[in-house]
């Protein structure tokens, strides 16, 4: 009875090689691995994952925290009470040091000119941006691909090798002092080009051809359809040179002197310099000059995180 049985199994097992499928054996040992990696995963396990990885998380914040928690405690103590632990744990809710930080400095010229400065670079790096990227992305020329690895050769050059050459420039045109040095020169945004144009890039181009068709001018494509349909570029663009600029502090330092036009960073300097022993007054400067930006960004943290998403997807397509 079992010759027979082995027979009609290795006459199946000949069978199922020759026709390239597996063997009954290794059906077998594939069903059991398949089985075997279905299993769930205890709970215990995903648990300790989730608690590993919410301790990892709570670790890192605190080391990013753990500076501005020290620079708002010491905006809050006593001259002589920063050393002490006790101070830094448990603070004394001095409030005189932000006004006495308040009143040292022209704050509020000094918030509006980095507004002004950041709002009108951000504007105008998009506009470059978004033009640049359109005609590279979509347009057909002579030397496209050429001028745009120039341009990309631009973020090869360190930004210190350029200051002293800018600086003459600025100085032979009559524009040291002034909000046009703080806004033009960074007007362009090389990162923002490249971006627009991998957004431009990507889409299908019958959607211009239709344009075209019908009627439409570059301007309209432009206008009408180009610029909706990279809507996630422009995000990140605003908020990047936004942020930028107001964080800015090398640049308008060497290209400013007058409060008139300088913007807060530069500001924070100069009342650093001029009393530099009052910590807790300088840590409240610092306070109120960040929460402006702090605020701007929680603001708008769900308008970035989105475009940043759009933007890598963007980018690999």
């Amino acid at each position: 009875m079992t010759a027979p049985a082995d027979g009609r199994s290795g006459g199946a097992a000949s069978t199922a090689r020759a026709a390239g499928r597996p063997g009954p054996n290794a059906a077998r040992v594939v069903r059991a691995a398949t089985r075997a990696s279905r299993l769930p995963v205890r709970p215990g396990d995903r648990r300790g994952r989730r608690v590993l990885r919410n301790a990892l998380v709570v670790v890192v914040s605190l080391v990013f925290l753990l500076p501005f928690y020290y620079v708002a405690v010491a905006s809050l103590n006593r001259a002589g009470d920063n050393g002490s632990l006790a101070a830094i744990l448990l603070p004394h809710w001095h409030f005189d040091n932000y006004r006495r930080a308040w009143d040292a400095a022209p704050w509020v010229r000094l918030f509006l000119n980095t507004l002004l400065i950041a709002s009108a670079t951000a504007a105008l790096a998009l506009a470059t941006s978004l033009l640049a990227g359109f005609a590279f992305g979509l347009m057909r020329f002579r030397g496209r691909n050429v001028l745009f690895g120039l341009v990309m050769a631009v973020l090869m050059i360190p930004g210190t090798v350029l200051i002293i050459p800018d600086y003459l420039i600025a100085k032979d045109i009559h524009w040291l002092d002034t909000y046009w040095i703080q806004i033009v020169p960074w007007g362009a945004s090389v990162f923002g080009i490249f971006l627009v144009r991998q957004f431009f890039a990507g889409l299908p181009e019958e959607i211009f051809d239709a344009a075209e068709l019908d009627g439409a001018s570059r301007l309209r494509m432009f206008w009408s359809i180009g610029v909706p349909l990279v809507r996630p570029a422009v995000v990140i663009i605003l908020i990047n040179v936004f942020l930028a600029t107001w964080n800015s502090f090398l640049w308008p330092f060497l290209m400013t002197s007058s409060p008139g036009v300088q913007p807060v960073e530069v500001g924070l300097a100069a009342f650093a310099g001029t009393d530099g022993t009052d910590y807790t007054g300088l840590s409240a400067a610092v306070v109120f000059t960040t929460v402006p930006v702090l605020a701007f960004f929680l603001v708008l943290q769900r308008q970035f995180i989105t475009g940043a998403m759009s933007t890598a997807g963007g980018v690999r397509g």
